[in-house]
């Protein structure tokens, strides 16, 4: 892989992160994909199929809230095929579904450390990256619907993703001056999958006067929801993100794209 226009994905081996690869290596981007070394496995799908789309892909993994293993991936990156001039951030985990009461507190501060602190490490070492080599940049960050309004039985989840939408907006205002601009994208319900099928199987177990008991009957209310009568694909997101880190969305910056098919 030979040096040149590189964009930085977080969580490459899930199926938004693998979408946004693969978009990107067909839109002429070379590809730092990374996620977590457990992933590893997932990891190597995404670079078959970025090379399958005809991309040049350098891989690494690392563990987000790790300060100092985050560094040292952006460090070899830049000397590896060049510093990110694009950062999609998107690693993150859901956790459980549970009411706000219950839920346990040891697993809400590891979705925050992950979802918040592992956004906030990523997003301040390639920024450092990008000031040093003066050359601006573009960042999207993964919000989510759920920060936006608030997902029952995902408490943890909602305020992880509500302040991501924070993080964007001061972060916007401090990396301007510098030409690099941040923004975030806020998916509502993405299928088919493991994503939709964990959240609408999730939802019926949790128990709620919002959904069900049977998972049949949550996806029916899920998709009654949304406007659009339907779920949005890991490929609608990919674009709205590829969108975003290029030179087409250049006065765009602090904004938030709901990827929601109507849905509030």
């Amino acid at each position: 892989m030979s040096p040149g226009r590189v964009a930085f994905v977080t969580g490459a081996a899930g199926d938004i992160g693998r979408a946004a690869c693969v978009v990107l290596a067909q839109r002429g981007w070379s590809i730092a994909a990374t996620d977590h070394p457990a992933a590893d496995r997932g990891l190597a799908e995404t670079v078959d199929a970025c090379a399958v789309a005809g991309g040049a892909v350098w891989s690494a993994t690392f563990d987000v809230t790790d300060t100092d293993a985050v560094n040292d991936v952006v460090r070899r990156c830049g000397d590896d095929v060049g510093t990110p001039r694009a950062l999609f951030n998107n690693a993150g985990i859901q956790g459980s579904f549970d009411r706000v009461d219950r839920y346990p507190l040891a697993e809400a501060r590891a979705i925050i450390d992950v979802n918040v602190f592992g956004v906030f490490a990523v997003l301040s070492a390639v920024s450092g990256a990008m000031i040093a080599a003066g050359e601006g940049g573009s960042v999207v960050c993964t919000a989510s619907m759920a920060g936006v309004s608030g997902a029952p039985n995902m408490p943890a989840y909602s305020a992880s993703k509500a302040a991501v939408l924070g993080l964007v907006k001061s972060a916007a205002k401090d990396l301007a001056p510098f030409g690099i601009r941040v923004n975030a994208v806020s998916p509502a319900f993405i299928g088919p999958g493991r994503m939709w099928e964990n959240q609408v199987a999730q939802q019926a177990a949790a128990g709620s006067q919002y959904y069900a008991p049977d998972p049949a009957a949550v996806a029916n209310q899920m998709i009654g929801a949304v406007p659009l009568r339907r779920f949005g694909s890991v490929d609608e997101v990919a674009r709205v993100v590829a969108f975003l880190l290029s030179d087409d969305a250049s006065y765009l910056t602090g904004t938030n794209i709901e990827i929601s098919g109507g849905a509030a």
